[in-house]
């Protein structure tokens, strides 16, 4: 994605980077003042002394900032983090040009690393990406990067996490609870996804409930009613798997289109066999997308042409916006009919998104993503064209 700028939003920019650069200045002091603390410290003579004093530190910064020591030493850690394992990621915080946010999402990706290699590959690539996309988009591609550079350990982990499935049930005030379960994600994906389909189709007239309360009533109905289990609808789930982690050749993982979760690919192959919820899979070739590129007749795109551009694109292709493709409308990039229904001249645009594009905010730009300001890089399925903002 590439956006424009004038002078109003210079002076924004301006204003973000004196905010990160104050950001990392108070964290630095942090840390100043604990390593000078803990150098006085190491010089007493009482053990006890030394450990009270040791754990005072805390509560001293805290007090001087309006921080709880709990969030004082969790802030100390991710610092220690970063300063040592990702030289690059501190001194772009120093300079202003990532801000802590961001540094935290980075030293929490740090700590699940565990081999020298996969840290030094992170540090030389992360802040360019950081410093170009918002704290959600760098979340989910600090995820692929770990599911993708230590996959081995990561499918460990996924399978150590999905012993701990369970449901759980609180109790709250007004005779109401919460129905908790924690679940593999392509299992909760699907879950979504059906409940989301239901609820929006085959409305009565007179049905004078919320999407979200009938949202709620579906899954109460489906856990409850086992004539209502059976008839739950079916759901499209896309996932993305590489053709050598498809063949056996090496561990990896299958990855939601829109990229927030992705399971090991085992888990889905097994799913696939199972169960009456549809999987799309599509095998990614960085260099074409044959499946987009049949042209059909008249204005508005075919079930099977949709399904297959949200699959492609995830989210919406507006600037920094994560509306799931499956929520947006499905747009032409010239307008029909001078440009054709086809695969290379649609995409997925939110509501919001696409009344800016309409009235001029907004227009797709012809530049291929990596010539582009701001790159959107989705490795497997980025989009051949972007959108850019117009000032």
């Amino acid at each position: 994605m590439a956006t424009s700028a004038d002078a109003s939003i210079d002076v924004l920019s301006d204003v973000a980077q004196l905010r990160a650069c104050a950001e990392a200045r108070e964290l630095v002091a942090m840390l100043d003042y604990r390593d000078a603390e803990m150098a006085r410290i190491d010089l007493l003579e009482s053990p006890m002394r030394r450990l009270v004093e040791r754990g005072a530190i805390a509560l001293s910064i805290g007090e001087a900032i309006g921080l709880s020591e709990g969030q004082v030493q969790l802030r100390l850690s991710q610092a220690d983090t970063v300063r040592d394992q990702s030289p690059t990621t501190w001194l772009a915080f120093i300079e202003g040009r990532i801000d802590h946010a961001r540094v935290r999402e980075i030293a929490h990706t740090l700590g699940q690393l565990k081999r020298a290699e996969s840290v030094h590959r992170l540090d030389r690539r992360v802040v360019e990406y950081a410093e170009t996309h918002t704290v959600a988009e760098l979340r989910a591609w600090l995820a692929r990067f770990v599911r993708r550079v230590e996959a081995d350990l990561a499918i460990e982990r996924a399978e150590a996490e999905r012993d701990k499935r369970h449901v759980s049930v609180t109790h709250v005030d007004d005779s109401m609870a919460w129905l908790n379960a924690y679940l593999p994600s392509h299992e909760a994906a699907a879950i979504q996804a059906k409940i989301r389909k239901n609820a929006r189709t085959g409305v009565a007239p007179d049905d004078e409930r919320t999407v979200a309360q009938r949202e709620a009533d579906l899954l109460a109905a489906w856990c409850l009613e086992s004539e209502a289990a059976e008839a739950a609808v079916d759901a499209n789930i896309g996932v993305t798997i590489g053709a050598d982690v498809l063949a056996g050749e090496r561990p990896g993982f299958a990855e939601s289109t829109d990229g927030r979760w992705g399971v090991p690919a085992a888990w889905v192959t097994r799913a696939a066999t199972s169960g009456n919820a549809f999987w799309h899979r599509i095998v990614t070739d960085p260099v074409g997308d044959d499946i987009l590129s049949h042209e059909y007749l008249g204005r508005f795109a075919p079930d099977l042409l949709r399904v297959a551009l949200q699959f492609l694109h995830g989210t919406c292709q507006a600037p920094g916006c994560l509306v799931p493709a499956e929520r947006c409308d499905i747009d032409h990039r010239e307008p029909f009919p001078v440009g054709p229904t086809t695969g290379d001249n649609l995409g997925p645009l939110c509501r919001r998104h696409h009344s800016y594009k309409s009235h001029g905010v907004l227009h797709w730009s012809t530049q291929p993503r990596w010539a582009s300001g701001r790159p959107r890089v989705i490795e497997l399925y980025a989009p051949p064209v972007l959108m850019e903002y117009v000032g």
